[in-house]
């Protein structure tokens, strides 16, 4: 028994056997996933090309200079294979730049670079090279003035002084565009036939000579505006101040403005019986001294407005 088994006729079966239980295991195999194998090869070996815009940094010395002419963003033509072209297409995760570290002031051509894209991908940027001015950098503080238009201020209606949260802004830019500047401006949009007083948000400009805008940082860019709009009848008068909200009559207080005149806005009957503006301070929260804002109040004084419409009052505890 022993010779039959470790015979070499034995051997030769067994071998032959194995070997016809690997051929097939093989084919089944090979049979069953040929297709999608063959779709993953050619999936992974197809190239595509797409092109998209990218933005565009620069590296500079910020504090030191100020760079005009660049554009924002550029447009980058890649190709390669499909899932890297995808992949880099909808996650942008390299950065277009142009390298300005080297260069002092003046106008430069320099060619736009990449920094982070796959070494398997080719591209192109569009434009390839871009021209820059590269000034001095300047900040300077200006006043700001309020604009708006007149024409569409309704007839027999006339505007007060046009006031600002913003008094000052910080304007950053070239030296060469700084100089420009000849005044900066709130931008109020006032609508057609204006009758009413308007708060609204403006856009803050600095323009040159010839009321052309100045290519500048501003800083604050908006600004909140107030524009009284009345009735063609206004007189100055000073203004009274006066406690209201006293709880306990012991309590007495001492008021004062730095406003001590205002204009007043109405009809010619209720301007001629004005003598003094009333105006009633609300007393009832204050504990020692305080400081607000006090809104004037128009059917208090029988008129239809004021300006400024707000003043500030201290109050002390006597």
């Amino acid at each position: 028994m022993k010779k039959f088994l470790f015979s070499n006729w034995t051997s030769r079966l067994m071998a032959l056997f194995f070997t016809i239980v690997l051929f097939a295991y093989v084919q089944g195999t090979n049979s069953s996933t040929s297709p999608n194998s063959n779709n993953r090869i050619i999936q992974l070996s197809s190239n595509k090309a797409e092109t998209f815009s990218v933005p565009l940094s620069l590296t500079v010395n910020s504090n030191r200079y100020f760079v005009n002419g660049y554009p924002e963003k550029v447009r980058i033509h890649l190709s390669g294979p499909s899932a890297l072209v995808t992949t880099t297409a909808n996650t942008q995760n390299f950065k277009a730049f142009a390298d300005l570290s080297k260069l002092s002031v003046g106008r430069h051509t320099v060619r736009i670079q990449q920094e982070g894209l796959n070494s398997e991908l080719k591209y192109r940027f569009a434009p390839e090279t871009i021209t820059v001015d590269i000034q001095p950098r300047k900040t300077v503080t200006y006043p700001l003035n309020v604009n708006y238009s007149k024409d569409n201020i309704a007839p027999g209606y006339q505007t007060g002084k046009a006031s600002a949260d913003v008094k000052n802004v910080k304007i950053t830019g070239a030296s060469d565009e700084i100089n420009k500047i000849n005044r900066v401006a709130a931008q109020l949009n006032v609508p057609q036939n204006a009758k009413t007083s308007i708060n609204s948000q403006a856009i803050i400009e600095a323009l040159d000579k010839n009321n052309n805008t100045v290519n500048v940082v501003i800083t604050p860019a908006t600004a909140d505006v107030n524009l009284p709009i009345t009735p063609g009848n206004s007189k100055e008068v000073p203004v009274s101040l006066k406690s209201k909200g006293i709880t306990d009559q012991t309590d007495q207080f001492n008021l004062s403005t730095p406003t001590k005149r205002v204009e007043v806005f109405g009809s010619v009957k209720q301007l001629q019986k004005l003598r003094r503006v009333e105006v009633e301070v609300d007393t009832s929260d204050v504990s020692n001294t305080k400081t607000k804002q006090v809104t004037l109040d128009p059917k208090l004084n029988g008129v239809k407005g004021f300006n400024p419409s707000k003043i500030s009052v201290k109050i002390t505890r006597k």
